[in-house]
């Protein structure tokens, strides 16, 4: 398990997040394109630290755009055990 980039991306998701709630609780004008660009930078970087977690240091490292695309995208139910 690569602890080190799984922890680099949750901490990116765990800010995003934090700012997002500041954001919506502050701003006023806070609107739906301003909630998309959030929650999509939110899950690029949980889906990542999820898709990513076995990559080796050297790949994660590289972050080659196959797997930038791979790492990225949405896990399969099964892989996160919400199957019944």
């Amino acid at each position: 398990m690569n602890k080190k980039y799984i922890l680099f991306h949750l901490n990116e998701a765990f800010e995003e997040l934090q700012s997002t709630i500041a954001e919506l609780g502050a701003q006023s004008d806070y609107d739906n394109d301003d909630y998309v660009v959030a929650m999509s930078h939110l899950y690029h970087h949980i889906n990542t630290a999820w898709n990513a977690r076995n990559a080796s240091e050297s790949d994660s490292a590289e972050c080659s755009e196959e797997n930038f695309r791979k790492w990225r995208r949405f896990p399969k139910s099964d892989e996160l055990l919400l199957d019944e």
